[in-house]
């Protein structure tokens, strides 16, 4: 469907049905504003309308000489549902089951400096583990939550640290889970501990993906990404890990690429080198610069010179080779982090205290209540409470930014399209 034609990529689109209020009068109507978020992008052949209801393609004579929409353009997208917001339709509850890690990456925001001695053993926030008393509590809170939102289901994120270094607390947790609503969930784990039964155990209580972060190819991976005890090698123990587990469990894979100066030359090998030991179509492979959270650690590679154009040729080379590209859409509000009384969502470390966002859990003076005690007061948690990212330091400005992030994004529409991929 268009408006000459319309594209859902991966965004829920709402088609105008019969019990739609009918749509007025071009000539009568006062098209509404674009919702928070929606975005317009000139490509090499079209314009790209990326709303919260899903992604259109548009023609010259839909945008005005100001970059903007014309009025039968936005009412056509309003019929559409392109304009109008998903629905939240799972309570989206992120769970600390370790705040220790194995790992000793130096950029890690949970570090609270470098290692002074060069080694693998930066400090980090406390360590904490999750119990069955604290899961107890948790579900409580969550229950409360859920009906207070109106909510029946249930996404748990398993999160750390290193979730896997307290398997047992990630499968009471998820069977536990169960027993209060619907649930599905997914982990961000480096993938070191992670075995085939242990893989199977979590896949039959309701995990049905897993990310997991390279820090470039072998080489360079194996010299940052570095175990926390003896600064040994994981490069090969992880692809192996998530090799063995796609074998026994049907688990989707997020591979996150991590994007530095010490990276940047070896991420095309490294995606050569995936595609050759993965099943890229079990696996989505996405790429991020590494942002500065004032724990020492810098990254020179801006977000412009060659940067933009090396986004896209690897995202084309990983279409290419059968790996899955998120598709672009509009700017959404965080479920978790983006309303300030945890409506629809909530962060909780190992041992109960609520954080506004990942990126504070476990880190002194940050929390925002307990799963016992629930929220504190808005007065007393407002310069505490952060949305995603808003702790990261970057040398440029949010306009160099935007424009980064438009010109990889419109990159890759193009090609989609280019390549029928649409």
């Amino acid at each position: 469907m268009s408006i000459d034609q319309a594209v859902s990529i991966g965004l829920p689109v709402r088609l105008a049905t019969a019990t739609d209020p009918a749509a007025p009068d071009t000539a009568a109507w006062n098209p509404p504003a674009l919702p928070d978020g929606a975005r317009l992008l000139k490509g090499e052949r079209n314009w790209w309308f990326l709303g919260p209801g899903g992604v259109a393609r548009l023609r010259d004579r839909h945008v005005t000489p100001e970059g903007g929409l014309r009025p039968e353009a936005r009412r056509r997208l309003h019929e559409t549902g392109m304009l109008t917001p998903g629905r939240v339709n799972a309570y989206a509850l992120t769970v600390l089951t370790s705040t220790h890690c194995n790992l000793g990456c130096g950029y890690c925001f949970q570090n609270t400096a470098q290692d002074e001695a060069g080694g693998s053993r930066p400090p980090r926030i406390g360590r904490t583990r999750l119990t069955s008393e604290t899961i107890t509590d948790i579900l409580g809170f969550t229950e409360r939550q859920m009906a207070a939102a109106g909510l029946e289901k249930l996404r748990i994120l398993l999160f750390g640290g290193e979730p896997l270094l307290n398997p047992r607390g990630c499968l009471e947790l998820l069977e536990r889970a169960a027993e209060i609503a619907p649930t599905t969930a997914w982990m961000i784990s480096n993938a070191t501990l992670l075995t085939p039964s242990l893989a199977r155990k979590l896949t039959d209580r309701g995990l049905t993906s897993v990310q997991v972060t390279f820090d470039g190819d072998r080489a360079d991976h194996d010299r940052i990404r570095i175990g926390r005890a003896d600064g040994g090698a994981t490069f090969d123990k992880i692809v192996g890990n998530i090799a063995q587990a796609t074998e026994a469990t049907p688990l989707q894979w997020m591979l996150r690429v991590n994007v530095s100066q010490e990276t940047f030359h070896g991420v095309d090998a490294l995606i050569d080198r995936l595609a050759g030991a993965l099943d890229p179509g079990r696996c989505t492979l996405y790429f991020a610069r590494i942002g500065d959270v004032g724990v020492g650690y810098s990254n020179s590679l801006l977000h412009t010179g060659e940067l933009p154009a090396a986004f896209a040729r690897w995202q084309r080379r990983a279409l290419d080779l059968g790996f899955v590209v998120g598709r672009p859409g509009a700017r959404q509000t965080c479920v978790t982090c983006g309303h300030t009384d945890g409506r629809y969502g909530a962060v909780v470390s190992a041992d109960g205290t609520l954080a506004s966002c990942w990126e504070t859990a476990g880190k002194p003076d940050w929390e925002v209540g307990t799963v016992t005690d629930g929220y504190r007061p808005g007065e007393e948690t407002r310069d505490r409470w952060i949305a995603c990212q808003d702790l990261y330091r970057y040398d440029e400005d949010a306009r160099t930014l935007a424009r980064f992030r438009d010109s990889v994004d419109t990159a890759l529409l193009d090609y989609l399209q280019e390549t029928g991929r649409l």
